[in-house]
């Protein structure tokens, strides 16, 4: 499931910079300790931040990196991960994203960061070349 957020009310959809999804963990994400493999996380991290950076260029995107993924917590199985996906930096051809993964617990609704990290999308063009991407919208106080 994605929800999108734009950061004003306004119908400019090249705006949106935020894409939210979510995970249920079932027994097949997980290790030998019952709880999220971190393999399966970056994945949901990567898919996540592809959303958000291709609504937000409106392009094909690649990952060309993702560094500082920081573990904070082990999800385990049973509970409902929401990833949320932030386009947070614009370059010429490319877009940093910031993603969180939050941690449900479904009968408690308690929830905590459970891994954070950084993703660094390129978007391409009909030929597979890296294309220029909009600037990030000046935040308005």
């Amino acid at each position: 499931m994605f929800d999108l957020i734009s950061p004003n009310a306004s119908a400019d959809t090249s705006a949106m910079t935020e894409a939210r999804m979510t995970e249920i963990v079932f027994p097949d994400h997980t290790n030998h300790l019952g709880t999220l493999f971190g393999g399966q996380a970056l994945a949901w991290m990567d898919k996540a931040a592809f959303i958000a950076a291709s609504r937000y260029a409106r392009r094909t995107v690649v990952t060309a990196r993702s560094e500082q993924i920081d573990f904070h917590l082990p999800v385990p199985k049973g509970a409902l991960v929401e990833l949320i996906a932030r386009v947070v930096e614009t370059g010429r051809t490319s877009m940093q994203v910031e993603v969180e993964m939050i941690r449900e617990d479904l009968l408690t609704g308690e929830s905590q960061l459970a891994t954070r990290g950084r993703f660094t999308m390129i978007a391409l063009d009909v030929e597979g070349k890296p294309t220029a991407v909009p600037p990030l919208p000046v935040a308005q106080a």
